[in-house]
């Protein structure tokens, strides 16, 4: 079967558990269709880059599924026409990514991720066109 990722923002004025409760409806939408659902995340409340809705903030849920097209057509139809649910993205992928997803991982090891190609402050050539700064600590 193939596999999917999927990505829901619900209304913001839902609680959690209620945020939750749609992972789970939408879970038994697509077992109930002939497929499963390899893994699920809910990532919290999260700002939006604009308004949907008239809302700024909207709960995040992540979803892996191996399923049908069948099953993933019928999730989706059911999450438009669900009041709660504001946007869903759906994703055909090759193969799962092993582990959490990058919303799930440490900010900080984001933060201090692998940055290879950039130098390191101290590292930094003279630039010329000013002058010394003297030993004045780093902020």
């Amino acid at each position: 079967m193939p596999l999917y990722e999927h990505v829901m923002i619900a209304r913001q004025d839902l609680s959690s558990t209620q945020a939750e409760g749609l992972i789970e409806h939408f879970s038994t939408v697509l077992t109930d269709n002939g497929g499963k659902v390899v893994e699920h995340e809910y990532w919290g409340v999260k700002t939006m880059a604009y308004k949907i809705n008239k809302n700024r903030k909207g709960h995040y849920a992540f979803l892996r599924t191996d399923a049908p097209a069948a099953a993933v057509q019928e999730m989706e139809r059911l999450a438009r026409l669900h009041d709660d649910v504001m946007r869903v993205l759906t994703i055909k992928v090759d193969e799962h990514a092993e582990g959490p997803s990058v919303q799930m991982q440490k900010r900080d090891d984001r933060e201090r991720g692998d940055r290879g190609d950039r130098p390191d402050r101290g590292d930094r050539p003279d630039r010329g066109d000013r002058g010394d700064r003297g030993d004045r600590p780093r902020r």
